[in-house]
């Protein structure tokens, strides 16, 4: 049995073969870019208002509070040219700086009419204000957007602002979720008094469609002969294999010894947490193979604790550590590392943990009233008020 550090090195020894992909930029949403992204010109690409009102000639205050207005500079029109002193050009957010002004004394500063703006007796004024500066946010040639960054909306706003239409990006490895066991029927199903309806598989499913990866639900009884022909298959299919079931000590938990039969690695078998405790974890040349528990909250935990940040580190993302606050004295006597399920909030910028510990692993209705889990580290029992610990969290 190793520890929860020695797991977590292991899994991040054997990093996903990632392949890159080019998409529509409006496909790539929630993608990990695979590609640094230039701009091809200055941003912004001139000098720009930021608010409506008159563009001037700043040094003509010293001679004139009131401006002839001579024209409009509309947002998309060419850049205008102020021909006097004391005339100013009406501007709109967005517009073209006119040649020959330097200054934009928005609308609520002035009185407006008769062709005649007036800037109101009480105004200060800078020179250069309300103006966006020509390549102050970035330069033309210059990286704006660097591999290995998660795109959400605001990514794919700049893409569109560079012109790139098609952006390369990390492919999602075919993913396969494997339950095993006789005790599952589908969700459909009306189970017997000896059955239940199968979950891990669709909050495993559920997880990975929320970072964009699809993946594939299989089930497979606990059946030797049945489960070793199906992995055969499943695992020849698909770079990424988690299994949810199987990997205990039990007479029928057949999977370490079927994957061993199939050519696939075994990099370790058990580790030194709650819950979790039997996770395995193996590969071979093409896939790489998650054995978790099938105790719902195991499976929850090893996921985002393990197999979330290995995707991520795949694509070169380190997987940002959390830290929370414990809320009240909690004790824990085994030597292991202990994954207490916490409900967060923030409090005078502290995030506040508060323990909600359930009924055990097997009490996966207890998840919805948590949103993460407190990571407790062994070689003490008593864990005080107000330390502070990793936390992963699987609820935002």
């Amino acid at each position: 049995m190793i520890s929860v550090e020695q797991a977590t090195q292991t899994i991040h020894s054997n990093l996903l073969k990632t392949s890159v992909v080019e998409v529509e930029f409006t496909k790539a949403v929630g993608r990990v870019l695979a590609q640094p992204i230039p701009c091809d010109r200055d941003l912004p690409p001139f000098n720009r208002a930021t608010m409506d009102g008159i563009a001037i000639q700043y040094s003509s205050l010293s001679n004139y509070s009131r401006f002839q207005i001579q024209s409009t500079q509309a947002a998309g029109d060419p850049q205008q040219t102020l021909n006097s002193p004391a005339h100013c050009i009406e501007i709109m957010t967005g517009a073209m700086l006119p040649h020959g002004t330097d200054t934009i004394i928005p609308h609520e500063q002035l009185s407006i009419g008769d062709a005649i703006a007036a800037i109101n007796s009480d105004s200060r004024i800078e020179r250069g204000q309300n103006i966006h500066r020509q390549g102050t946010d970035a330069k033309k040639d210059e990286i704006i957007l660097n591999p290995g960054i998660k795109l959400s909306s605001a990514e794919i706003a700049v893409l569109a602002s560079v012109g790139k239409s098609h952006v390369r990006v990390f492919e999602w490895p075919a993913v396969a979720i494997v339950s095993t066991g006789n005790e599952l029927v589908d969700v459909a199903d009306t189970p017997l008094p000896h059955q239940v309806r199968k979950s891990n598989s669709y909050a495993l499913h559920a997880a990975l469609v929320t970072i964009g990866c699809s993946a594939s639900i299989f089930h497979l009884p606990d059946d030797q002969t049945k489960l070793e022909a199906g992995l055969r298959q499943i695992i020849s299919k698909h770079q990424v294999v988690i299994l949810s079931g199987g990997v205990s000590k039990g007479k029928f938990d057949y999977v370490p010894q079927v994957l061993a039969a199939i050519g696939i690695k075994k990099h370790f078998h058990q580790v030194a947490q709650k819950p979790g405790k039997p996770f395995w974890f193996g590969s071979n040349d093409n896939t790489f193979v998650f054995g978790l528990p099938g105790n719902p909250v195991s499976t929850y935990l090893c996921f985002y604790r393990y197999i979330l940040p290995w995707l991520w580190k795949s694509f070169g993302i380190e997987h940002a550590i959390q830290k929370a606050v414990l809320s009240e004295d909690y004790s824990f006597k085994p030597p292991l590392t202990y994954f207490l399920q916490v409900k967060t909030q923030n409090e005078n910028g502290q995030l506040m943990a508060y323990p909600r510990t359930g009924e055990g692993s097997g009490d996966f209705a207890n998840l919805v009233a948590v949103n993460g889990f407190l990571e407790l580290p062994p070689g003490k029992d008593t864990f005080k008020k107000n330390e502070v610990f990793s936390f992963i969290q699987f609820r935002f």
